[in-house]
């Protein structure tokens, strides 16, 4: 049933296809197998089911309904003239995929008259055959098996131009048989195509994906886009695109700007942001000339932070040459807010393949790298190092587990003998922990105790070791009462003393092991001592008062202020063994290099000064027994090193205190 009524109220809009019947043009050829049906009104199809609207409905200047017996001339003009002047091109295609006939609207879109389209086929005029996809589902429009079709296209007229257009290709009517049941509608029922110009939708969503896109104050790309295109050049490769199948990242910051943010403004460092941005595009745009050319991204990240991303680098040597080249066009001074600022930057510099990484990684790296740069001295860039992030990695893996180790029973003690000089017997031993790490294996105690310090898990840990080292002395004692008993060093870190009581848990290890205060000696290094003031020094002198021995540990090479040596509570210094290594061995290659003998005056000097004090002295790092004569023959009072024993288990030192505590090279 024909409805011309149905084309009044609301104005048409947009583009569209011609519907049969309303411009005269050639039938076009009937789908195979299917009987041709009569000619397409030329406006608004109304399916069978649809019912006829009540006369009362229609409004007066309305044409009547079109007679489809009368022919397509003694249609009502009303709607001849509603589809020619219709400003959304349309036209209404066969189920063969031709054009019935098209309207104005239309055959203006396309730059042609629209009586010359029919005929044509709809698809090749406006692309819906440029993809498979898009193809196969307008076909199943025409046949009925699907109700709608929408699409984006680019189109371009006989001038040139191109324009993107919105095409929606919809049936004019539900047919039995159709999409309900499975089978093809009746070829009488047209499809009608519209075709609506977006270009200025479009235009206007590009400007605000821009305005998106980019930093307002440098006008750079900013965090967002260059994700996209680091995302989309890691990518590149899956897709099998040509390229070196590499990317590289400067990850850069400016150094000091917070300083010139804070002192200047906001202003006057968005300025400045504004400047470097420039200098950096510069830079980009001088790798454009270079051989073989290339075309970094500049993006800012946010706050002081850029990066330059390298697609389809060559290698590291190309991002350092960029990095060193950003360096220079950031020396020359900046004239901001009336005056000239200087500005450097730290660079941390990624290469690697795009296979097998992802952008979190690379920037992870990158960010990593930066922070080495800056660590490193600033102004400078520092090129990615896979060994060094492995260790940092460990570092955190150690940190992260240090706490939960302790509780795990993870740590053990060694014992390293302190042997007399004159009677090579033992009279004492430090305590040296050890981390047996489930993953990393053993540890020595350079390997996490700074870890410990800096996240304060020394105060447990130390604790744990002085309870410990206390009950072993205390249990060799015991072991061997025929003898005289050796006393315990354990080294001890100046944030105990200050975040714990160290007095009172000295004072209560000391009560629960039954160990006498002198068999305790606690080590501290010399630029921990050394002009400390306040807390640490009461604490020391309270333990002096006790009968604790305080040593000064790698005595020589820190402070070294002798002066105010008389003013601690101090009983004994320990020689750094850089030192000791410097006295002549009784066997040398003749290609090593030669003692210094500066260094055996330096040690005799220190051990009559501190005899002078009344303090006794303990040389480390004693390997060989020409250096353990020689500091016998100057004073030295005690010695430890692999001379005597590499630190061992407790059980080795009670073996050597059932022979007679002689010690014993192993």
């Amino acid at each position: 049933m024909l409805a011309g009524p149905a084309l009044t109220g609301a104005p048409l809009t947009g583009t569209a296809f011609a519907v049969s019947g309303a411009v005269r043009a050639p039938a076009a050829p009937p789908v195979p197998d299917t009987p041709r049906a009569a000619a397409l009104p030329p406006a608004t199809v109304l399916s069978p089911e649809a019912p006829a609207p009540a006369p009362s409905a229609l409004a007066p200047a309305v044409a009547p309904t079109p007679d489809p017996a009368l022919p397509d001339d003694a249609q009502p003009p009303l709607l001849r003239a509603a589809f020619g002047a219709a400003p959304l091109a349309m036209a209404v295609v066969d189920r063969g995929g031709l054009v019935v006939g098209a309207n104005d609207a239309f055959g203006a879109l396309l730059g042609a008259r629209a009586d010359a389209l029919a005929g044509r086929v709809a698809a090749d005029l406006v692309e819906l055959a440029s993809d498979p996809r898009t193809h196969r589902a307008y076909n199943e429009v025409l046949r009925g098996r699907r109700a709608e079709l929408r699409c984006t296209r680019r189109l371009k007229s006989r001038d040139g131009r191109a324009r993107w257009v919105q095409v929606v290709a919809a049936p004019l009517a539900a047919a039995p048989g159709g999409p309900a049941d499975g089978g093809d509608a009746p070829a009488g029922d047209g499809v009608l195509v519209s075709v609506s110009d977006i270009g200025a939708r479009r235009e206007l969503q590009a400007r605000l994906r821009h305005l998106q896109m980019h930093d307002p104050v440098t006008r750079l790309p900013n965090r967002t886009l260059f994700f996209e295109r680091l995302s989309a050049a890691l990518g590149a490769e899956k897709f099998g695109q040509a390229g070196t199948g590499r990317v590289g990242v400067c990850y850069l910051d400016l150094d000091g700007f917070k300083a010139i943010n804070d002192t200047l403004g906001h202003r006057a460092g968005d300025a400045l942001l504004s400047a470097v941005a420039e200098r950096l595009t510069g830079c980009a745009d001088g790798a454009g000339r270079t051989a073989p050319p290339f075309s970094p991204l500049v993006a800012r990240l946010g706050g002081d932070e850029f990066a330059l991303l390298v697609e389809d680098s060559t290698g590291p040597e190309q991002l350092t040459e960029l990095a060193e080249s950003v360096l220079t066009a950031l020396q020359e001074p900046f004239d901001v807010a009336g005056g000239r600022l200087s500005v450097s930057a730290s660079i941390g510099v990624v290469e690697r393949r795009s296979a097998g990484t992802s952008a979190t990684a690379l920037m992870q790296a990158a960010d990593t790298t930066l922070y080495w740069a800056k660590a490193d001295g600033k102004s400078r860039w520092t090129l990615f190092d896979p060994e060094r992030n492995a260790h940092r990695m460990t570092r955190q893996a150690l940190v992260s587990t240090l706490r939960p180790a302790i509780e795990r029973g993870e740590f053990t003690l060694e014992y390293q003998p302190l042997v007399g000089m004159t009677d090579g017997r033992v009279h004492g031993v430090e305590a040296l922990v050890r981390w047996r790490h489930p993953q990393f294996g053993a540890l020595a105690p350079n390997r996490f105790i700074q870890l410990a310090e800096d996240d304060g898990s020394i105060v447990p840990l130390g604790r744990w070791i002085l309870a410990t080292a206390c009950r072993q002395a205390r249990r060799w004692q015991l072991d061997h009462p025929d003898r005289p008993p050796i006393f315990v060093s354990v080294n001890v870190a100046v944030r105990q003393v200050w975040d714990s009581d160290l007095v009172a848990d000295v004072a209560g290890i000391l009560e629960e092991t039954r160990l006498a205060p002198e068999l305790l000696q606690l080590e501290l290094t010399e630029s921990a001592v050394m002009g400390s003031s306040g807390r640490p020094i009461e604490a020391l002198r309270a333990l002096s008062d006790m009968g604790v021995r305080i040593a000064i540990d790698d005595f020589g090479t820190g402070y070294s202020n002798l002066a105010y040596l008389s003013r601690l509570p101090v009983s004994v210094l320990k020689l750094d063994g850089a030192f000791v290594r410097g006295f002549p061995y009784e066997e040398r290659d003749a290609s090593a290099e030669l003692p210094d003998p500066a260094d055996e005056v330096i040690v005799e000097a220190m051990i009559q000064l501190a005899h002078r004090l009344g303090l006794t002295v303990t040389a480390e790092c004693v390997e060989t027994s020409a250096q353990a004569g020689r500091l016998r023959r100057i004073g030295c009072d005690t010695g430890q090193g692999w001379l005597y024993s590499r630190p061992v288990a407790p059980e080795r030192i009670s073996e050597l205190l059932g022979a007679g505590g002689e010690s014993a090279r192993s």
